[in-house]
């Protein structure tokens, strides 16, 4: 199942942090709410994400693209442009970043993740929603619900 973020929102109520990178890259403990975000899910088995990128989207794909490198010790050859890294380990996750508009309100950040989620059940969280749950249960939970009752059943 994979797990829908959306992280395109001004973050006006955190402006002194956001003046300079979207809010899901405010660090907490050294590293941005996304991170803590994804990192949650990926506890519970959930390792393929699909990111609704709008307000300053790039500096998610710079994080990302630069994930790697920015996580272990480096060799740089400055002549030939060779990296080696050294060391470390890096999450064994899929993250796909879509820009979806810097002015796309909540509602199309969703329908436009649709062409990567497909059409199977995905869980959709906000980039700033940093909290403590055991995902399985609340996934099981709805998981029973729909089975139960034959259709989707929000409660």
């Amino acid at each position: 199942m994979k797990v829908g973020i959306l992280a395109g929102g001004l973050g006006t109520r955190l402006s002194e942090e956001t003046a300079l990178k979207p809010k899901p890259m405010v660090e907490i403990g050294g590293q941005p709410m996304l991170w803590h975000i994804m990192q949650s899910y990926a506890t519970y088995g959930f390792k393929e994400f699909v990111v609704a990128l709008g307000y300053k989207g790039e500096a998610i794909k710079d994080y990302f693209v630069n994930y790697r490198y920015r996580n272990r010790s480096l060799t740089v050859r400055l002549g030939s442009g060779d990296i080696q890294m050294h060391d470390g380990e890096s999450e064994d996750w899929t993250v796909h970043l879509l820009d979806t508009g810097a002015d796309t309100q909540t509602g199309g950040r969703v329908k436009r993740l649709a062409r990567f989620v497909g059409n199977e059940p995905f869980m959709l969280t906000y980039g700033d929603g940093v909290c403590s749950l055991d995902i399985r249960d609340l996934v099981a939970f709805h998981l029973y619900k729909l089975c139960w009752t034959g259709r989707p059943e929000f409660v």
